[in-house]
């Protein structure tokens, strides 16, 4: 299946990939100081952002799944063995093209999965509730006090997004048709056999993740650096642009420096 992407930069290509009801958006705040020494590909997952939903005989769409449509992808731009930086869902992707001998490094920021069993099935149904009152959205989000309530749970300075971008973070998860298919996948199972994931693996946490809890050691691949990300949320790009790219830039060296916290 297609995806839809951004190429910018040059250098040792790094691949970026966003988490669930995201898009490629979310990198925006850190992809210019990235392009500067990597050649970043930020993709849409099938579903999301610009990217068709999967066709039915694709199979659902699990995490392994939607690492071998981002290996594909590679494959057809000449990327042999990129670096890989996802966010939640993104970050098990790219544990998932490690364990599978098609990524160089990982730095995954607060990667889902990692989770001791499945989630199951949400309680309440947030997204449905939001779909609800949409129409008052756009009123709604021009109040700085909305917006850093409704955006509370994903970052932790909502203050830091324009009333654009707050919408278009909204409607990214709004309007993704493949978000139920992806979210029901994701929550049905776990990150399995961590320990074959041999390349240099960073994983990362904002102090202020208030929708993902750090995992157990154990659930970690062997040798994996754990790094905390002071005073910052589950998607981290708006809260701290500078550390964020720091961030991805030393895990995409070729040795990944030891973590300082």
């Amino acid at each position: 299946m297609a995806i839809a992407y951004a190429r910018s930069g040059s250098g040792d290509p790094l691949v970026l990939v966003h988490g669930l009801g995201g898009s490629r958006r979310i990198w925006e705040p850190v992809v210019d100081r990235l392009a500067a020494e990597r050649e970043v590909i930020a993709v849409d997952l099938p579903g999301f952002g610009e990217s068709a939903e999967p066709a039915p005989e694709d199979g659902p769409p699990t995490p392994a799944r939607l690492a071998a449509t981002v290996a594909s992808l590679c494959a057809e731009l000449g990327i042999e063995l990129p670096h890989v930086a996802g966010n939640s869902l993104g970050g098990w992707i790219a544990l998932e093209l490690a364990k599978a001998g098609r990524a160089r490094s990982v730095c995954a920021i607060s990667p889902a999965g990692l989770w001791r069993r499945a989630l199951g099935p949400r309680r309440v149904d947030t997204r449905a509730r939001v779909m609800r009152v949409r129409p008052l959205l756009p009123l709604a989000l021009a109040s700085a006090r909305i917006r850093t309530a409704a955006l509370r749970t994903f970052v932790a300075r909502p203050e830091r997004l324009s009333h654009a971008e707050a919408r278009a973070l909204i409607s990214d998860w709004l309007d993704a048709p493949g978000y139920n298919a992806a979210n029901r996948e994701m929550r049905s199972h776990v990150f399995e056999d961590p320990e074959l994931v041999t390349v240099p693996t960073t994983i990362a946490w904002g102090t202020e993740d208030r929708l993902v809890a750090p995992p157990r050691p154990e659930r970690m691949p062997p040798g994996a650096r754990y790094v905390e990300l002071e005073g910052v949320g589950h998607t981290p790009t708006w809260d701290d642009p500078p550390l964020i790219a720091e961030l991805l830039l030393e895990a995409s060296a070729a040795e990944p420096a030891p973590a300082t916290v």
